[in-house]
């Protein structure tokens, strides 16, 4: 095992159990010269990941969740002389079949159902929409589960239909970047920030259950925000830290940032 001396440092303490579980992933791929596969990862999680294998001299790792710029990935770590494809990532995507004229669908009635089942939220990828069809990418052991337990979708009746990667819709979501200087990485500032309201607006939605890091709420306006982190605020859209390009000569942060409007 490599040596891990002091890596905690460079990650917030709420972080140090998900380390944990990445250094036993690493332990047990090293063991038994074995691939491990993991669950579908926030970006924030696969950079600590890809972070951590790099520190490591006898292990690899690779990402892939499904599709081309697909949000959230499993990452598979493997020994050197280990052989990857895109089935080494047991992936499935699904096509919910529903009556268009009966009903509408939308990004948190979906999650709500597939992680109403039991069934942990890392178990299902990215749920991609093309304005009118929509498609769930999961763990390719929950098929069979996933299409005998989820008949309905907020009081809508839905087929899963299993498809091939090829597939998988393109997003219709817009990305773009922006530079911007913040004098601190707290989530209230950068709410103020992106949106361009006072700070005051921004902990009164923090404090109002408006606010999710990494697809969950967060209630403290003074947590720090770090790269890959994805905030989103209900009603106004999402956005995460690109790059962090350095320091002005007033002490305030310079930072690429990516911003996906509602």
């Amino acid at each position: 095992m490599a040596n891990y001396i002091d890596i905690y440092q460079h990650y917030r303490p709420e972080e140090e159990g998900f380390i944990d579980t990445v250094l036993g992933w690493l332990q047990w791929v090293e063991n038994r010269f074995l691939a491990y596969l993991s669950p579908f990862l926030t970006p924030r999680q696969a950079m600590i990941v890809s972070q951590l294998v790099g520190t490591n001299e006898d292990v690899k790792v690779a990402f892939w969740g499904g599709c081309e710029g697909a949000e959230r990935k499993r990452a598979l770590i493997y020994p050197q002389y280990y052989e990857v494809n895109e089935a080494s990532f047991e992936i499935q995507a699904f096509n919910i079949n529903f009556p268009l004229k009966f009903g509408q669908l939308t990004h948190g009635r979906i999650l709500g159902t597939f992680t109403s089942t039991g069934v942990d939220r890392d178990r299902t990828g990215d749920i991609i929409t093309d304005g009118t069809s929509w498609h769930v990418i999961v763990d390719a052991s929950m098929t069979e589960f996933y299409m005998s337990n989820i008949t309905k979708i907020a009081n809508v009746g839905v087929h899963l239909e299993p498809i091939a990667s090829d597939e998988i819709l393109q997003s219709d979501e817009s990305w773009e970047s922006v530079f911007l200087v913040a004098s601190s990485l707290r989530l209230d500032t950068l709410l103020s920030k992106v949106y361009n309201f006072s700070r005051q607006r921004a902990k009164d939605a923090i404090a109002g259950g408006q606010v999710k890091v990494n697809f969950i709420e967060m209630t403290r306006p003074d947590v720090v925000i770090g790269v890959e982190d994805i905030v989103s605020l209900r009603h106004y859209g999402r956005f995460w830290i690109k790059q962090v390009q350095g320091m002005t000569k007033k002490d305030n942060y310079k930072l690429q940032v990516n911003v996906l409007e509602h």
